[in-house]
């Protein structure tokens, strides 16, 4: 997980969020996901990660600890989902399918 680096070169930390909390955490992986971890907003702390293309999933809760650790999880997942989608120059329905699989099971785990 090595990859992953601050989103914007750490300049969105305390700024506003998607869910209009304060940003404590934002990365970004330089294969097309970003994570990002809320404090307040719409709830005591969000996270909402997206895999650019695909999808944008956000989680709720009630506790930083627990936040924080879903995060790295997370981040995990994410990497597992970015190394099985085909590069934008090949056409394979079975690996278009095996992302989408994915992504399902990846939402399941992480509600």
């Amino acid at each position: 997980m090595s990859d992953w680096h601050p989103f914007d070169e750490g300049r969105s930390i305390g700024q506003r969020g998607s869910e209009d909390g304060s940003i404590l955490l934002d990365e970004e992986h330089p294969l097309g996901s970003r994570i990002t971890l809320e404090r307040g907003g719409y709830g005591p702390f969000s996270i909402t990660c997206g895999i650019n293309g695909w999808m944008v999933h956000t989680r709720f809760f009630a506790d930083e600890a627990e936040a924080r650790n879903a995060f790295e999880e997370m981040k995990a997942g994410l990497v597992n989902i970015l190394n099985i989608i085909p590069l934008a120059s090949e056409t394979d329905a079975a690996k278009e399918d095996a992302v989408s699989e994915a992504l399902v099971d990846f939402i399941e785990r992480f509600p």
